[in-house]
């Protein structure tokens, strides 16, 4: 039976199931236990937040994943400001996983963000859950952290070609992806407990946020 897919921007009512979906998909994935349905929860109030860009995917009436948009920033070597985006929480419900879903919710919110105007995306993440959704290394667009480094797990995407062309930009991330972590540990958005447990994917998950890339 061939399954109906949408994609549409989240509402009040998706909330709960979206935060506890993002739970279910990141628990045990980089850390034992995880946040990012705290940060899903928290990040809709900031003035960062960027609604329009808020999207779930439903497989017929069931959502079965979601990516959420927040502005950031880039600073020249002249001192010019500029606008990008990033998103994050992205996740997609484990029984769903490595079927296209994720690219496809990316692919369409990347069109969207093109359609309001904006040109460059910078996000951090696993390099195997991104470049072939055509993000690439920080390093060739000459987008480095404030300190100057690369690191392994920052990429970008040129929504226009060229948006980051002729300069060395230094990325500011939203501080809506501040979070208490005490607060989201407690923040339990499935219901029932989960046990936390050490897994190989938090090892890797250390090195590549660890790691740099050397011009």
């Amino acid at each position: 039976m061939t399954v109906t897919i949408q994609i549409r921007n989240e509402k009040p009512a998706d909330y709960r199931q979206v935060e506890a979906m993002t739970q279910r998909a990141f628990w045990n994935l980089y850390t034992p236990g995880c946040v990012e349905h705290y940060v899903a929860h928290q990040i809709r109030s900031h003035p960062d937040f960027i609604p329009e860009l808020d999207f779930v995917l439903l497989a017929g009436q069931q959502i079965i994943g979601n990516v959420m948009y927040t502005r950031a920033h880039l600073i020249a070597e002249n001192g010019q400001t500029k606008p990008c985006l990033t998103f994050g929480p992205i996740c997609i419900l484990p029984e769903f996983q490595r079927q296209g879903f994720g690219k496809r919710l990316l692919q369409h919110s990347f069109a969207a963000a093109k359609a309001l105007g904006e040109d460059s995306i910078v996000i951090f993440g696993d390099p195997t859950n991104y470049v072939t959704s055509g993000l690439k290394s920080c390093l060739k667009f000459h987008v480095s952290l404030p300190d100057g480094s690369y690191p392994a797990a920052m990429f970008v995407k040129e929504l226009t070609a060229g948006a980051l062309a002729g300069h060395h930009w230094q990325y500011q991330g939203s501080p809506a992806y501040d979070i208490d972590v005490e607060k989201a540990q407690q923040f339990n958005a499935v219901g029932t407990s989960l046990p936390k447990k050490t897994q190989p994917s938090q090892e890797a998950f250390y090195i590549i946020s660890h790691a740099t890339v050397t011009p």
